[in-house]
């Protein structure tokens, strides 16, 4: 045997306090208020005007009023409700209007944080990384360099000073002066000349 339903059909309006112990349908319209101990449905074109006290909402239609559900409230993406939810089971489809506020019950952040098991990373195969990226360019290695602490920093060494010729004694000649090695920018005139 089924489940009794009421159904308010589509030329109906109800206005005042409704209260039952069966599933309720509405097509029409309801102002006031419903208290059921089952589901309420809104269907499309269905336009309640009331606080709903229930165990389940299922919304399709148009509800204006403020929602309490002991098990949960679904708003499909035709659906269209104003209003504050308070369930602790609330689905709201792609598509669905909502303005008002969700409260889904009291629940202790450091008890669920702390009693919420650790999770590891889960590996990928290699097979699923090169699909999902094939064109990645492939990253190369760059060689680490060893952190060298910086030179102090230091005056210039003085320049050893030029070889000289020694001087002749009056009537003598002259020593050749001592070879050597030119570099540097002495070397770049020298050869210019």
């Amino acid at each position: 045997m089924s489940e009794p339903i009421t159904i308010i059909g589509t030329n109906t309006v109800v206005s005042g306090n409704l209260e039952g112990d069966e599933d309720l349908t509405v097509e029409g319209r309801v102002e006031g208020s419903i208290t059921l101990s089952r589901t309420l449905s809104i269907e499309v074109g269905g336009v309640v005007r009331a606080n709903v006290h229930v165990r389940n909402a299922v919304i399709s239609g148009v509800l204006v009023g403020n929602v309490e559900a002991q098990e949960s409230v679904h708003i499909t993406e035709a659906g269209r409700v104003v209003g504050d939810i308070a369930a602790p089971r609330v689905i709201l489809v792609d598509g669905a209007s909502f303005r008002g506020n969700i409260d889904m019950g009291n629940f202790d952040i450091d008890r669920d944080v702390k009693s919420a098991p650790a999770r590891k990373p889960m590996p990928r195969p290699q097979a699923a990384i090169a699909e999902a990226a094939p064109e990645a360019p492939a990253l190369r290695s760059v060689p680490s360099r060893p952190l060298v602490a910086p030179r102090p920093v230091t005056a210039p060494a003085a320049r050893p000073a030029a070889a000289t010729a020694p001087k002749a004694a009056p009537g003598k000649k002259a020593p050749p002066p001592p070879k050597g090695r030119v570099v540097g920018k002495a070397k770049a005139t020298k050869k210019a000349r």
